[in-house]
């Protein structure tokens, strides 16, 4: 029964099976970031093949998941694709695959279709920047540098105000210990002469 699934999902759907090139080839060009399929496929290598996420080793469960998700040409239709990772099945949803398959042919139009109030990562990078930037839209640490660090800088403003005030008053109590010390010295070098 699974091999029946499984040759009718490649037959139905071969075009659909295999990953979308466009999108990665602009955004890796755009961003000047090496991505691969893992921005929106639950495997790195792509939908196609027999590895954890890919086509080839989907259970029955999963290919019926497939093949739902495969019907979502409008958008608002949630989809839970077992090939996608949450990104990939986030645009299904916010777009609807009609539309993700008009903009194969302008990828750069993607962003502002997906729209940038969503931040799965909860980065204070928004998705769509992500997609831009080249950088993934699922791994908190994986961003443009300067945005990451505005973003770590206002969400951790309060350590780092502590932490520049220990610092502060490290730096304080250390000085007047080497001024006393330096004192003491003076102190003992002076009696050592008088006598």
């Amino acid at each position: 029964m699974r091999q029946i699934s499984l040759l009718l999902v490649l037959l139905t759907g071969w075009s659909a099976a295999s990953a979308y090139p466009e999108f990665q080839r602009f955004s890796q060009e755009h961003g000047g970031q090496p991505i691969n399929c893992a921005m929106c496929h639950a495997s790195g290598d792509g939908p196609e093949g027999a590895g954890r996420g890919q086509i080839g080793s989907l259970t029955p469960d999963e290919l019926n998941r497939l093949n739902a998700a495969r019907g979502a040409f409008a958008a608002g239709v949630l989809v839970e694709s077992p090939i996608l990772n949450e990104f990939g099945n986030k645009i299904i949803y916010q777009i609807g695959k009609t539309r993700f398959l008009e903009l194969r042919a302008h990828p750069e139009q993607l962003a502002d279709a997906y729209g940038f109030a969503s931040d799965l990562d909860v980065d204070g990078i928004p998705d769509a920047q992500e997609y831009l930037d080249g950088t993934h839209p699922l791994n908190e640490v994986h961003g443009n540098p300067w945005r990451l660090f505005l973003h770590n800088l206002a969400a951790y403003k309060l350590h780092v105000f502590m932490l520049a005030l220990a610092t502060a008053a490290g730096l304080w109590g250390l000085s007047h210990l080497l001024f006393g010390l330096a004192q003491r010295t003076r102190a003992s070098a002076a009696n050592h002469n008088s006598n």
